[in-house]
């Protein structure tokens, strides 16, 4: 098992990839495969959240490229940017984790949630898409490569 310890601070070109959902990519100690099938073992700093086109390395030097996987969300576009903001309010007032982009937001699936956007006169898309949510007001803001 190829074990990683070490979150790059700056981008490099990576040798392999490592694709993981969310709710994967929140977690210190993690057994799983590479998308070449290496079994790799997460022993990383604990609060630290990966994200799309982190860099890892490996014990042995490989450098590894963190990917969101595609999971089901719920995605919901819109003009009114109020009626979006309403949403993403009451969504953060439940303690659920947003993604937000210009005209549209996104979060884990739930048909409790689906139903509130509805009940706000908003239409929602069920698909599978990768989730790269906010960090939140003390998250961490200094992720800063672009995707």
């Amino acid at each position: 098992m190829l074990k990683i310890h070490e979150v790059l601070d700056e981008s490099v070109l990576p040798e392999k990839t490592l694709k993981l959902a969310f709710e994967q990519r929140q977690k210190s100690r993690l057994k799983t495969h590479l998308t070449d099938g290496t079994e790799v073992g997460l022993f990383l700093e604990r609060g630290r959240v990966l994200r799309n086109g982190d860099c890892l390395k490996a014990e042995d030097g490989t450098i590894i490229a963190i990917e969101a996987s595609p999971e089901p969300v719920s995605t919901v576009h819109h003009d009114d940017m109020l009626l979006i903001a309403k949403a993403a309010y009451h969504l953060g007032n439940r303690h659920v984790q947003v993604e937000i982009g210009p005209g549209w937001l996104r979060y884990a699936q739930d048909h409790v949630l689906d139903n509130m956007i509805a009940g706000f006169g908003l239409k929602f898309v069920s698909e599978e898409a990768p989730f790269e949510p906010e960090s939140g007001a003390y998250g961490d803001h200094t992720h800063s490569h672009s995707h």
